[in-house]
């Protein structure tokens, strides 16, 4: 689960560097713990829980939180204070040891921090550790999302609206350039308001060609600037192919170039989704994109649900797989903190999950064919985006109710190393899953059940 969340301020404590080993020192401040501001599975739930039933406090009178606590202990006063020292460990378990070390903060991104506190941002800078290897050398790269709100009402002009975003986001990409990093995703149809619950068409004026819309040529600008790889996931209007729309996700070299391009390949039929009103499932396959950084591939929104998806882009060599989305909370909270993270593990590499935030009202109501009332939005957008890695490892995700951006500092070497530790590709049976595919695809098909015979046995007379 995603662990601890940033709010009113950035983090008190002490860090180590990257690739230092010493003890990571964490505190926080009361007034992180307050609920209205937390994120998803954050101290509100879990820390709480664990309190009250293990009977220790998240801080003293000081402000020390539990990390300093661990670290502060000895082995005999731990073993004195068994209840305080089984709230920690389960703590551990929950966040899960990257590379048998927490998870750990960087305060080195002064501008990120400077840019937070001027735009009241949600801000989190993580790195990723790897196991230490004599003959190769690391290969850190730097990656950056971020979620926001929309930046105008939805009764603004389109045009309006698309420009008001745009130059909400700038600033953010600008820190994110001054800031060294290699890699950036945006978060699903980012230029927009996620109108499709009200199933009007006029929101298909969001829609623009990948090659030279307005947003791919702000973004390709922004790109060969900072020397940074870019992923804008749009409303995309293919003016080729009789104006069709899909759901993209456009990828911008870090010289300003167009790499590639991937379409949303599920589609959702579940409450307010109604995105098959304007767009159908993506014909783009499972591409995964090899930039300056490393191999990045988009799994967007809804393919999160499909373990499939997931793996077929990690057959393909994905490194980081970024899941741009935009979801609300009484639909898919509760699959939030663990679809990204299982991804991550099962197939051996690192992933962005990244979520916008805020409620998005528009003008006219609209019916969910539930049989409740017609209403004007589609509901909250939780944010707390977050990155996972493969061993398991993730950050606190980003607050559930503010604008919000996270850099992770990733060695990719990571990816081969779980590879190598696990086997994961090695133990797999694909061959079965061809097989029991193909078959599943004829018409003929038939499950593969072995019944209980004695069930079917006819009674005595």
């Amino acid at each position: 689960m995603s662990g601890l969340a940033y709010e009113e301020e950035n983090p008190l404590g002490t860090c180590r560097s990257f690739h230092s080993r010493a003890p990571f020192l964490f505190s926080v401040s009361r007034h992180q713990l307050t609920t209205n501001q937390s994120a998803i599975c954050y101290l509100n739930s879990l820390t709480h829980l664990l309190e009250s039933r293990l009977c220790v406090r998240v801080n003293d009178e000081k402000g020390v939180g539990f990390m300093d606590l661990w670290t502060r202990c000895d082995v005999e006063e731990r073993l004195n204070t068994r209840k305080k020292s089984r709230y920690l460990i389960v703590q551990f378990v929950l966040r899960i040891l990257n590379c048998l070390d927490p998870m750990h903060a960087i305060f080195s991104f002064d501008i990120t921090f400077s840019f937070s506190s001027t735009h009241l941002f949600n801000v989190g800078v993580f790195g990723f550790l790897n196991e230490w290897e004599q003959k190769v050398s690391p290969l850190n790269v730097l990656g950056w999302f971020d979620q926001n709100s929309i930046a105008l009402p939805t009764t603004a002009p389109i045009l309006d609206q698309r420009r008001a975003i745009m130059q909400k986001v700038k600033p953010i990409i600008d820190a994110a350039g001054a800031s060294g990093v290699n890699i950036l995703c945006l978060q699903e149809a980012w230029t927009m308001p996620f109108a499709f619950c009200t199933r009007e068409k006029r929101w298909c004026e969001f829609a623009e060609p990948v090659e030279d819309g307005e947003s791919t040529q702000f973004l390709q600008a922004l790109a060969k600037k900072y020397n940074m790889v870019i992923v804008s996931p749009i409303l995309e209007r293919d003016v080729n192919h009789g104006e069709t729309i899909w759901n993209t996700a456009v990828i911008i070299g870090n010289q300003g170039n167009i790499i590639g391009k991937h379409r949303k390949n599920h589609i959702p039929r579940v409450g307010d989704f109604n995105e098959s009103t304007y767009y159908m499932e993506g014909d783009t396959g499972h591409p995964v994109f090899d930039t300056a950084y490393g191999k990045i591939a988009v799994n967007i929104c809804y393919g999160r649900h499909h373990p499939l998806n997931w793996m077929a882009f990690g057959l393909n060599g994905a490194e980081i797989v970024f899941n741009p989305s935009a979801t609300v909370g009484e639909l898919s909270e509760p699959m939030w903190p663990i679809e990204a993270r299982n991804a991550a593990i099962a197939n051996s590499y690192f992933v962005g999950a990244i979520n916008r935030v805020g409620t998005e009202v528009f003008p006219n109501p609209f019916t969910s064919g539930d049989g409740k009332p017609q209403h004007t939005d589609f509901g909250h957008f939780y944010g707390s985006s977050y990155f996972s890695s493969p061993d398991a490892s993730c950050t606190p995700s980003l607050s559930r109710y503010r604008d919000g951006l996270m850099i992770a500092e990733m060695d990719l070497n990571l990816c081969r190393q779980l590879k190598d530790k696990w086997g994961f590709r090695m133990t797999s049976r694909y061959e079965m899953y061809a097989d029991l595919l193909a078959q599943y695809l004829k018409p003929d098909f038939k499950p593969q059940v072995i019944a209980d015979l004695l069930l079917r046995k006819e009674p005595a007379p």
